[in-house]
């Protein structure tokens, strides 16, 4: 089966604009709400002996109200214990909330888990944060760039770094725009683990493009007489197969940790599972398409 992508690219391009846009909206009317691996704040781990006596989520909360944490961001672990994260808070403070849950049901001893990230720190590994994705991006592009160096028909090597570029930031937009939404929705916040996810997106979307453009690449130089936009028409229907089989296998163990891995890590899978998928389409749908729409329009 022969699929024809560049001729309905505008509309490829259509939808990514909506994505684009939506997500840079909820960006701007929600915000990102930064874990305290990046604002400071406590974090006290804690779990129950018996599951069956297990307190819910609201019973933890009533049970807390009144004393000075903050916002409060709590969170399950397992089936029997609890991840609190609030406002740096003293000693007084931690040992009425043991006292407190304690109250409630026995707590498992050894369980507890408790740690205070000073502000300075967190402003450290924003600033790291920031660094690392700058980093990534601009060896993102040097190798794309050196990779088709020899590619100088009909565009330049640096173009396939920039289509790259731009199908990466539309594959970082969208996870973050639902981000921003699950953010005043439930409360998710930005933590490391989620800094993580992104960089792996980061990898995997250009990874994915890498692929089609490869295989463009191939195809240049075995037809000199075809036009560039049957070229990467016919690479991509080439590598159709493969972005998808290799998606897939990723997203099932992405799926079967959202749904049956720990909570801890529901919004890690999450932001995986969006950015794969948004990276499958960017890679197929918007990076090669934007390599014809550059040449053609340069040709015009």
């Amino acid at each position: 089966m022969y699929f024809a992508f560049i001729k309905y690219r505008k509309i490829f391009y259509i939808v990514s604009f909506f994505l684009s846009v939506a997500a840079v909206a909820s960006i701007f009317l929600f915000g990102l709400k930064l874990g305290i691996d990046f604002t400071g704040g406590s974090s006290l781990e804690l779990a129950y002996k018996n599951a069956n006596e297990v307190p819910s989520v609201e019973i933890v909360r009533q049970t807390l109200s009144g004393l000075d944490l903050g916002e409060i961001s709590l969170q399950k672990k397992g089936d029997k214990g609890f991840i609190l994260k609030m406002k740096n808070i003293s000693e007084e403070n931690h040992q009425e909330i043991l006292k407190r849950l304690g109250g409630l049901a026995e707590l498992e001893q050894g369980s507890e888990s408790f740690q205070m990230i000073g502000p300075i720190i967190g402003q450290e590994m924003k600033g790291k944060t920031i660094v690392v994705i700058f980093l990534a991006l601009l060896a993102i592009l040097l190798y794309v760039t050196l990779s088709f160096r020899r590619v100088t028909r009909p565009v330049k090597s640096y173009v396939y770094g920039i289509a790259g570029i731009i199908a990466l930031g539309h594959d970082v937009l969208v996870p973050l725009g639902v981000l921003a939404f699950l953010g005043k929705l439930q409360g998710c916040e930005i933590t490391i683990p989620i800094v993580v996810a992104f960089l792996t997106i980061f990898g995997y979307s250009i990874s994915d493009s890498i692929v089609v453009f490869d295989r463009t690449r191939e195809n240049l130089l075995k037809a000199k007489d075809s036009s560039f936009a049957v070229t990467v028409e016919k690479s991509l229907n080439e590598t159709l197969a493969r972005c998808f089989n290799t998606a897939l296998t990723v997203l099932l163990v992405l799926f079967a940790m959202f749904f049956l891995g720990d909570p801890s890590l529901k919004y890690f899978s999450l932001t995986l599972i969006i950015g794969i998928s948004c990276g499958v389409y960017s890679s197929i749908f918007l990076a090669s398409p934007l390599l014809v729409t550059f040449q053609q329009s340069k040709t015009k």
